[in-house]
């Protein structure tokens, strides 16, 4: 009887070194969680980033012209609303303080660019004005906000 328990703990040690054989230590990285959280990340800034643009509803007029390159300041902005309405980033001001406003910014700042967005409902000789206004108050380098994906002079 005695040898009979003695062979069953020889089987025992011999599966317990197989069974160490066969188990090796993992020598990969799981990126798998990795990936994951940048997939959930990815979606929240797409979902965020459109919530983040500042400005005021227009209808731009879209055209067929390349983007500007971003300025390192944060830009400054007038928008000309589809009802006439002057706004300077998303405060509302009259045509009249528009110039005095304009020249106290531009002291404080070094880049003299400046963006007009304007309805494309909007009477051209009122994007005229208010660009000679900008003019008059220190900036020089007017860019016009438009949408793109319109059509072009080429036809296309």
């Amino acid at each position: 009887m005695g040898g009979a328990v003695q062979q069953q703990a020889v089987r025992r040690a011999r599966r317990g070194r197989r069974r160490g054989k066969h188990r090796r230590v993992m020598g990969e990285i799981n990126i798998t969680p990795f990936v994951d959280v940048m997939l959930v990340l990815l979606i929240i800034f797409m979902v965020a980033a459109p919530l983040m643009t500042v400005g005021v509803p227009v209808e731009l007029p879209k055209t067929a012209a390349t983007t500007l390159p971003t300025p390192d300041e944060e830009p400054l902005t007038v928008t000309i609303t589809a009802e006439g309405e002057v706004m300077l980033q998303t405060t509302a001001i009259t045509t009249s303080d528009l110039v005095p406003r304009l020249r106290a910014i531009a002291e404080e700042r070094d880049d003299d660019r400046i963006f007009l967005r304007a309805d494309g409902q909007v009477p051209y000789e009122l994007v005229a004005q208010v660009m000679g206004a900008l003019n008059a108050g220190g900036f020089h380098n007017i860019g016009l906000v438009t949408d793109t994906g319109g059509p072009g002079l080429d036809g296309g």
